[in-house]
């Protein structure tokens, strides 16, 4: 005669409380997602709504009635398309001058035998444990005395290299097998060619992580600029939507004109970091099947 067994109903009930649990953590995924996603939205609805509609519902997501007059504003009645030009110039310019220095820095301290290299290495990661506002008033004396103050290079210029870039670089670049370099070096290759040729390609996935990162850093800094520069003309975007929360265009809260400026000012950063997102993730996927 056949015992009858409750492994059926073990695993029923095991699977069971698998399901419970799997959905529990999407719904708390969701939950915050939305939570993170709501001050987004309210961001949109406010700048297609109407100076009274945006002050009278403010947290509302649905324009009634629909308007695009705070973006007509803010191409009419503000120097926005300056402030746009300015952040491109000054960005693209960062960002290519940090992808290149902190790699040649990092690779430096990664690969290059020299006197005082480790305590070069703990003043890098010293300058990452100090606020930035702590070097606002010496950033500005510096610059003053440099003659570049109220300049594209004062803005510029302080930007070029950072610690957190270098140490993003030197971790990566001493993953990197030293083997991989020994062939070139046998071929005559000098330590640049080698560092250009052979092992820069092969930090595709560090460079795209610095590349996002500096792109947003410098676009969305706001205190460098503050101390560097003081001409209108020369105003980024972050301190030309200062500007404006500041009242510069009179009174009102003026919620769409602010809240579409905002807006639009944050595309460019969403644009780079979806399209470099895909190759960052693809990379890392290949030196894992590869490793």
């Amino acid at each position: 005669m056949a015992v009858p067994t409750d492994r059926p109903a073990g695993r029923d009930h095991r699977a069971a409380r698998t399901l419970a649990t799997r959905f529990l953590g999407y719904a708390t995924l969701v939950f915050f997602g939305l939570v993170f996603l709501y001050p987004f939205v309210i961001q949109i609805g406010n700048s297609l709504k109407t100076e009274s509609d945006a002050a009278a519902n403010p947290l509302s997501p649905f324009p009634d009635p629909l308007s695009l007059a705070g973006f007509e504003r803010i191409f009419a009645g503000t120097n926005f398309p300056l402030w746009l030009g300015n952040s491109l110039l000054v960005t693209v310019l960062v960002t290519l001058g940090r992808v290149f220095f902190d790699s040649l820095a990092g690779y430096a301290l990664a690969r290059l035998r020299f006197r005082g290299r480790g305590g070069l290495f703990a003043a890098v990661i010293a300058v990452m444990a100090v606020p930035g506002v702590v070097l606002l008033i010496p950033k500005f004396l510096v610059l003053n005395q440099l003659g570049i103050y109220n300049s594209y290079a004062g803005l510029v210029v302080p930007l070029l290299a950072d610690a957190a870039g270098v140490f993003i670089m030197k971790q990566f670049f001493e993953s990197i097998p030293v083997s991989v370099e020994e062939a070139a070096r046998i071929d005559g290759a000098s330590i640049f060619r080698t560092f250009w040729s052979v092992v820069l390609p092969m930090a595709k996935p560090a460079l795209i992580t610095l590349t996002i990162l500096s792109f947003q850093g410098s676009w969305n800094e706001f205190p460098h600029s503050l101390v560097s520069v003081q001409d209108p003309d020369l105003f980024t975007l972050p301190r030309g939507l200062a500007d404006l929360v500041s009242g510069s265009l009179g009174s009102g809260t003026q919620y769409p004109l602010k809240l579409g400026a905002a807006l639009l000012a944050t595309i460019p950063v969403a644009i780079i970091f979806v399209v470099f997102q895909r190759y960052f993730v693809r990379d890392a996927n290949d030196g894992s099947d590869k490793g």
